[in-house]
């Protein structure tokens, strides 16, 4: 079974991502817990990813529909379990479009959110499946050892 992406130590608490488009990204954790700064934390590209996700189906929709965009944001948010319990996923979420342009066809946003919610949006439609996950370790050896 081959990976889809690798995620390597960079030192401290920065881990570099590199999937099948060979572009590389740094997740990091917040300085008060040994991070430096370095890139978003993992649950950011999460929910990051999420906002992606949809957004380019969204665009894409709406390119398709002749709808002329001049800004888009997408703000993501949800309840978590409280703190000081983990692992903290999260109990809910909500996902908020946010699109300016030359008049907008309401209808038109709103299908466009639609399909990328209930069709397109891999990220979304595997938060709402919760897949399975098995977690495997090895211990490779050290060259020269």
């Amino acid at each position: 079974m081959e990976p889809e992406v690798v995620v390597s130590w960079g030192g401290e608490m920065a881990f570099t991502s590199v999937g099948g488009t060979g572009i590389p990204f740094t997740m990091d954790a917040y300085p008060e817990v040994g991070g430096q700064g370095l890139g978003p934390t993992p649950v950011e590209a999460l929910l990051g990813s999420l906002a992606g996700c949809s957004a380019m189906d969204v665009i894409s929709i709406l390119r398709k529909k002749q709808q002329k965009v001049t800004s888009y944001r997408i703000e993501v948010g949800g309840e978590r379990t409280e703190e000081g319990v983990y692992p903290r996923p999260y109990k809910a979420l909500w996902v908020k479009h946010i699109l300016e342009g030359e008049n907008l066809d309401s209808g038109a946003v709103e299908r466009a959110v639609q399909l990328s919610d209930e069709k397109y949006c891999t990220v979304l439609a595997t938060l709402r499946v919760a897949p399975s996950v098995e977690s495997r370790w090895e211990i490779a050896e050290t060259a020269g050892a």
